[in-house]
């Protein structure tokens, strides 16, 4: 692996801030921190390690609130297959996050057609009212690890609004009712949105239709045959066209608005929502920038970088805030497909992967945590021997 970036020397007894994302399918940001801080001691036994699990909208967002100092508020609602179910939201003061996924993810359930064809993401929506209840002024919706794509018409439901067939009666919340919708009602929409701040947080920027749009790129994950795929795709653009009638606002092609089955649809036009970058919000929500300016040392990390990590996922949020700071960064991951060039402008100095310690996919998800410590002394080790190679003469410093 090439060694990257310009050498700075760390002092004797540096300070290192382990802020990896979930490695997906193995590790949690919290599991991944814990290795990144192990492989940190070993290559620099008198380090300091402070661990600051980090996320991006997806899932893992609400554990590295609660890491943070949120509390966690347990909620009796339904999944997207309409389960009873206990989920949980994040609340801190007036600030609560929902996590879509706790409510309406596809780890509930499993990828399923039926629940991708006829599931909701009503029960997300409870968790927002309950929120609301509590007092929060505030709301963050986590998206990403959806199973559904309803176009957010279950949160919505949720919430007082009404979508409604020809003959005026309820269409069930759920892709497959999407192009029974002739009108949408909101006399009935709790009064107290208009008083908070609703945000969607995600790091898609895919819009709601189209190839590149919810249906397209994601409903197969969920179980969603090739016909089901065209027939929701024709369903989101039957209500876009509808949310446009009754709000004016054109959703279909709004970067971020195919995140999570589309929930964005509903949720900016009939709820207020705005759309933010889930990397910055919730870095800037847990305080990261504080913990960064401690630092002599950054790690970070994810389950694969490659061209996504690029478009501002957690990592390069990271790296980006170190470089502007003055601070290294260095990228461990389980693989790595971007080059050294990339990297770079990433602001990243060092960096190493999984893959080079254990080729073989199933003994990387088995022994994930012992490779991403090896990942991780090793990514040091290389940028130490850079900066030796940089700074021959230069003495280090007290």
């Amino acid at each position: 692996m090439a060694r990257l970036g310009t050498a700075v020397t760390l002092p004797r007894h540096p300070i290192v801030l382990a802020a990896p994302d979930k490695f997906r399918g193995s590790l949690t940001a919290s599991e991944a921190a814990a290795a990144v801080a192990a492989g940190a001691i070993d290559a620099i036994p008198s380090a300091e390690v402070i661990t600051v699990p980090i996320a991006d909208g997806g899932e893992g967002s609400l554990v590295a609130c609660l890491n943070a100092g949120f509390h966690a508020v347990p909620v009796a609602t339904i999944s997207s297959s309409g389960d009873a179910i206990t989920a949980c939201y994040a609340r801190r003061d007036g600030v609560a996050v929902v996590e879509l996924a706790q409510a309406s993810g596809v780890q509930l359930n499993g990828s399923s057609p039926r629940v991708a064809r006829y599931g909701s993401t009503q029960g997300t929506g409870v968790l927002i009212r309950d929120a609301v209840d509590c007092g929060a002024r505030t709301v963050v919706l986590a998206v990403g690890g959806s199973a559904t794509t309803d176009g957010g018409t279950g949160i919505a439901a949720a919430l007082g609004a009404r979508f409604l067939d020809d003959a005026g009666a309820d269409v069930p919340p759920g892709a497959d009712g999407l192009r029974r919708i002739t009108r949408i009602d909101t006399t009935r929409l709790d009064p107290r949105l208009g008083g908070i701040e609703l945000v969607v947080a995600t790091d898609v920027t895919a819009p709601l239709t189209g190839p590149d749009g919810a249906a397209h790129r994601f409903a197969r994950q969920k179980g969603a045959t090739d016909d089901d795929v065209l027939d929701f795709d024709r369903g989101l653009d039957h209500l876009a066209r509808l949310l446009r009638g009754k709000t004016g606002v054109d959703i279909a092609h709004a970067p971020g608005a195919g995140a999570a089955g589309g929930v964005a649809a509903s949720a900016v036009t009939l709820l207020g929502a705005s759309i933010r970058s889930g990397a910055g919000f919730f870095l800037n929500l847990i305080g990261f920038d504080t913990q960064l300016g401690m630092a002599d040392l950054v790690i970070t990390g994810e389950g694969h970088a490659d061209t996504q990590t690029l478009t501002g996922k957690g990592p390069a949020e990271v790296a980006a805030r170190a470089a502007a700071q003055g601070k290294p960064a260095l990228l461990v991951a389980g693989r790595i497909s971007i080059t050294a060039a990339e990297a770079r402008r990433l602001g990243i100095v060092a960096m190493a992967s999984i893959t080079e310690f254990e080729p073989e996919p199933q003994r990387q998800l088995r022994h994930a945590r012992t490779l991403l410590r090896r990942a991780t002394c090793s990514a040091i080790t290389r940028f130490n021997a850079h900066t030796r190679s940089q700074n021959p003469t230069r003495r280090t410093r007290r």
